[in-house]
Protein backbone atom coordinates (compact mmCIF):
# COMPACT_ATOMS: atom_id res chain seq x y z
CA UNK A 1 0.00 0.00 0.00
CA UNK A 2 1.60 3.57 -1.22
CA UNK A 3 2.88 5.57 2.20
CA UNK A 4 0.41 8.07 1.55
CA UNK A 5 -2.42 6.17 1.78
CA UNK A 6 -1.08 3.99 5.51
CA UNK A 7 -0.58 7.90 6.72
CA UNK A 8 -2.97 7.97 10.53
CA UNK A 9 -2.72 12.18 9.56
CA UNK A 10 -3.87 11.65 5.99
CA UNK A 11 -6.65 9.34 6.96
CA UNK A 12 -7.70 11.62 10.37
CA UNK A 13 -7.94 14.56 7.64
CA UNK A 14 -10.28 13.01 5.20
CA UNK A 15 -12.82 12.09 7.96
CA UNK A 16 -12.71 15.17 9.60
CA UNK A 17 -14.02 16.68 5.98
CA UNK A 18 -16.94 14.34 5.41
CA UNK A 19 -17.57 15.08 8.52
CA UNK A 20 -17.71 18.67 8.28
CA UNK A 21 -18.19 19.00 4.36
CA UNK A 22 -20.04 16.05 3.39
CA UNK A 23 -22.57 15.87 5.47
CA UNK A 24 -25.33 13.85 3.46
CA UNK A 25 -29.01 13.09 4.36
CA UNK A 26 -30.10 9.30 5.19
CA UNK A 27 -31.11 8.36 1.35
CA UNK A 28 -27.01 9.18 0.66
CA UNK A 29 -25.43 7.70 3.78
CA UNK A 30 -27.34 4.49 3.57
CA UNK A 31 -27.03 3.94 0.18
CA UNK A 32 -23.46 2.68 -0.05
CA UNK A 33 -23.97 0.56 2.81
CA UNK A 34 -27.36 -1.08 0.93
CA UNK A 35 -24.96 -1.00 -2.43
CA UNK A 36 -22.26 -3.33 -0.52
CA UNK A 37 -24.98 -6.02 0.78
CA UNK A 38 -26.06 -5.65 -2.74
CA UNK A 39 -22.62 -6.86 -4.45
CA UNK A 40 -21.89 -3.62 -5.90
CA UNK A 41 -18.28 -2.66 -5.15
CA UNK A 42 -17.89 -0.25 -2.54
CA UNK A 43 -16.04 2.47 -4.70
CA UNK A 44 -17.90 5.43 -4.48
CA UNK A 45 -16.40 9.25 -4.12
CA UNK A 46 -16.11 10.04 -0.05
CA UNK A 47 -19.01 12.23 1.09
CA UNK A 48 -17.06 15.95 0.88
CA UNK A 49 -15.95 14.42 -2.93
CA UNK A 50 -19.89 14.52 -3.26
CA UNK A 51 -20.40 17.90 -1.53
CA UNK A 52 -17.86 19.57 -4.06
CA UNK A 53 -19.55 18.00 -7.13
CA UNK A 54 -22.66 20.00 -5.78
CA UNK A 55 -21.13 23.20 -5.42
CA UNK A 56 -19.48 22.90 -8.86
CA UNK A 57 -22.28 22.07 -10.44
CA UNK A 58 -24.20 24.96 -8.44
CA UNK A 59 -20.94 27.66 -9.19
CA UNK A 60 -21.50 27.10 -13.01
CA UNK A 61 -24.81 26.96 -13.66
CA UNK A 62 -24.81 23.77 -15.04
CA UNK A 63 -28.20 22.32 -16.74
CA UNK A 64 -26.28 19.56 -18.71
CA UNK A 65 -23.96 17.15 -17.47
CA UNK A 66 -22.61 14.09 -18.76
CA UNK A 67 -21.29 11.66 -15.94
CA UNK A 68 -19.23 8.34 -16.71
CA UNK A 69 -19.01 5.74 -14.08
CA UNK A 70 -22.83 5.30 -12.48
CA UNK A 71 -22.10 2.87 -10.15
CA UNK A 72 -24.31 3.13 -7.69
CA UNK A 73 -25.64 6.22 -8.57
CA UNK A 74 -24.22 8.27 -5.17
CA UNK A 75 -22.32 10.84 -7.25
CA UNK A 76 -24.72 11.42 -9.31
CA UNK A 77 -27.20 11.80 -6.41
CA UNK A 78 -24.71 14.53 -5.45
CA UNK A 79 -24.60 16.36 -9.20
CA UNK A 80 -28.14 15.88 -9.87
CA UNK A 81 -29.09 18.30 -7.00
CA UNK A 82 -26.65 20.71 -8.05
CA UNK A 83 -28.00 21.52 -11.72
CA UNK A 84 -29.95 24.57 -12.56
CA UNK A 85 -33.52 24.10 -12.86
CA UNK A 86 -34.80 22.12 -15.64
CA UNK A 87 -31.13 20.60 -15.71
CA UNK A 88 -30.35 17.19 -16.62
CA UNK A 89 -27.58 14.40 -15.45
CA UNK A 90 -26.47 11.66 -18.50
CA UNK A 91 -24.86 8.87 -16.42
CA UNK A 92 -23.00 6.62 -18.30
CA UNK A 93 -22.90 3.02 -16.98
CA UNK A 94 -21.89 -0.72 -18.32
CA UNK A 95 -22.63 -2.91 -15.98
CA UNK A 96 -26.60 -3.58 -15.45
CA UNK A 97 -26.87 -4.63 -12.27
CA UNK A 98 -24.95 -1.02 -11.35
CA UNK A 99 -27.79 1.05 -13.22
CA UNK A 100 -30.87 -0.80 -12.58
CA UNK A 101 -29.24 -0.40 -8.33
CA UNK A 102 -28.87 3.17 -9.44
CA UNK A 103 -31.76 3.83 -11.24
CA UNK A 104 -34.25 2.85 -8.07
CA UNK A 105 -31.61 5.30 -5.98
CA UNK A 106 -32.23 8.31 -8.29
CA UNK A 107 -36.32 7.45 -7.46
CA UNK A 108 -35.64 7.43 -4.00
CA UNK A 109 -34.00 10.90 -4.06
CA UNK A 110 -36.12 12.05 -6.22
CA UNK A 111 -34.05 12.97 -8.97
CA UNK A 112 -35.50 10.53 -11.05
CA UNK A 113 -36.52 13.58 -13.54
CA UNK A 114 -33.01 14.62 -14.49
CA UNK A 115 -31.24 12.18 -14.66
CA UNK A 116 -30.93 10.07 -17.81
CA UNK A 117 -29.31 6.31 -17.62
CA UNK A 118 -27.34 5.58 -20.67
CA UNK A 119 -26.17 1.15 -20.59
CA UNK A 120 -22.57 1.15 -22.33
CA UNK A 121 -19.04 1.91 -22.02
CA UNK A 122 -17.71 5.46 -22.22
CA UNK A 123 -16.21 4.89 -25.49
CA UNK A 124 -18.93 3.77 -27.07
CA UNK A 125 -21.10 6.58 -25.73
CA UNK A 126 -19.26 9.77 -25.82
CA UNK A 127 -19.19 9.78 -29.34
CA UNK A 128 -23.03 9.22 -29.24
CA UNK A 129 -23.62 12.01 -26.95
CA UNK A 130 -21.16 14.49 -29.23
CA UNK A 131 -23.56 13.69 -32.53
CA UNK A 132 -26.80 14.29 -30.01
CA UNK A 133 -25.86 16.54 -27.94
CA UNK A 134 -23.37 19.27 -30.23
CA UNK A 135 -20.51 20.77 -29.62
CA UNK A 136 -20.60 23.03 -26.55
CA UNK A 137 -23.58 22.23 -25.11
CA UNK A 138 -22.77 20.66 -21.81
CA UNK A 139 -21.84 22.65 -18.36
CA UNK A 140 -20.02 19.97 -16.59
CA UNK A 141 -18.61 16.23 -17.60
CA UNK A 142 -17.08 14.30 -14.65
CA UNK A 143 -15.04 11.28 -14.78
CA UNK A 144 -14.81 8.09 -12.62
CA UNK A 145 -14.58 5.05 -14.62
CA UNK A 146 -12.03 3.43 -16.08
CA UNK A 147 -9.03 5.21 -15.05
CA UNK A 148 -6.44 4.18 -18.13
CA UNK A 149 -9.03 5.25 -20.67
CA UNK A 150 -9.34 8.74 -19.24
CA UNK A 151 -6.70 10.15 -21.96
CA UNK A 152 -8.86 8.80 -24.60
CA UNK A 153 -12.35 10.11 -22.76
CA UNK A 154 -10.66 14.08 -22.83
CA UNK A 155 -11.07 15.04 -26.44
CA UNK A 156 -14.68 13.69 -26.30
CA UNK A 157 -14.96 16.03 -23.19
CA UNK A 158 -13.63 18.76 -25.08
CA UNK A 159 -15.46 18.87 -27.58
CA UNK A 160 -18.85 18.38 -25.74
CA UNK A 161 -18.16 21.48 -22.62
CA UNK A 162 -19.46 24.74 -23.33
CA UNK A 163 -16.83 27.87 -22.57
CA UNK A 164 -16.78 28.25 -19.05
CA UNK A 165 -17.91 24.61 -18.89
CA UNK A 166 -16.15 22.35 -15.87
CA UNK A 167 -13.95 19.14 -16.56
CA UNK A 168 -14.00 16.94 -13.24
CA UNK A 169 -11.87 13.66 -12.84
CA UNK A 170 -11.85 11.28 -9.73
CA UNK A 171 -8.96 9.50 -9.01
CA UNK A 172 -6.52 11.82 -10.56
CA UNK A 173 -3.83 10.67 -7.96
CA UNK A 174 -4.51 7.52 -6.22
CA UNK A 175 -6.77 4.55 -6.33
CA UNK A 176 -7.19 3.22 -3.04
CA UNK A 177 -4.67 0.54 -1.61
CA UNK A 178 -3.98 -0.45 -5.61
CA UNK A 179 -1.99 2.63 -6.83
CA UNK A 180 -0.89 5.95 -6.49
CA UNK A 181 0.35 8.87 -8.51
CA UNK A 182 3.85 8.72 -7.58
CA UNK A 183 4.26 4.80 -8.15
CA UNK A 184 6.90 4.09 -10.64
CA UNK A 185 5.78 4.49 -14.28
CA UNK A 186 3.96 0.74 -15.68
CA UNK A 187 3.39 0.05 -12.08
CA UNK A 188 -0.56 -0.09 -13.02
CA UNK A 189 -2.34 1.01 -16.11
CA UNK A 190 -4.44 3.33 -13.82
CA UNK A 191 -1.90 4.77 -12.44
CA UNK A 192 -0.46 5.93 -15.52
CA UNK A 193 -3.79 6.69 -17.56
CA UNK A 194 -4.24 9.07 -14.57
CA UNK A 195 -0.64 10.61 -15.19
CA UNK A 196 -1.39 10.71 -18.41
CA UNK A 197 -4.67 12.22 -18.32
CA UNK A 198 -3.47 14.99 -15.29
CA UNK A 199 -0.33 16.08 -17.70
CA UNK A 200 -2.27 16.42 -20.96
CA UNK A 201 -5.12 18.61 -19.23
CA UNK A 202 -2.59 20.98 -17.00
CA UNK A 203 -0.95 21.29 -20.33
CA UNK A 204 -3.75 21.79 -22.96
CA UNK A 205 -4.38 25.46 -23.91
CA UNK A 206 -8.12 24.70 -23.81
CA UNK A 207 -8.69 24.45 -19.75
CA UNK A 208 -7.72 26.20 -16.68
CA UNK A 209 -6.67 23.57 -14.43
CA UNK A 210 -5.86 22.21 -10.66
CA UNK A 211 -5.44 19.24 -8.77
CA UNK A 212 -7.58 18.86 -5.32
CA UNK A 213 -6.01 16.35 -3.23
CA UNK A 214 -8.82 15.93 -1.37
CA UNK A 215 -9.82 11.68 -0.95
CA UNK A 216 -7.71 9.99 -3.83
CA UNK A 217 -7.42 13.18 -5.88
CA UNK A 218 -10.10 15.63 -8.00
CA UNK A 219 -8.61 17.30 -11.29
CA UNK A 220 -11.07 20.07 -11.91
CA UNK A 221 -10.32 22.15 -15.27
CA UNK A 222 -12.44 25.25 -16.38
CA UNK A 223 -12.64 25.38 -20.15
CA UNK A 224 -11.38 28.71 -21.91
CA UNK A 225 -13.61 30.61 -24.20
Amino acid sequence: MPVHMTNERWHATCEYLDDVFGRADDQLRTLMPRAVEAGIPDIAVSPSVGRLLTLLAKTANVRTAVELGTLAGYSGIWIARGLAEGGRLITVEPEARHADFAAAEFIAAGVDERVEIRRGFGLEVLPVLVQELGAGSVGMVFLDAIKSEYPDYLPYATELLRPGGLLVADNSLGGGADWWIDDPKGSHESRDGADEFNRLVAESDEYDAANVPIREGVLIARKKG
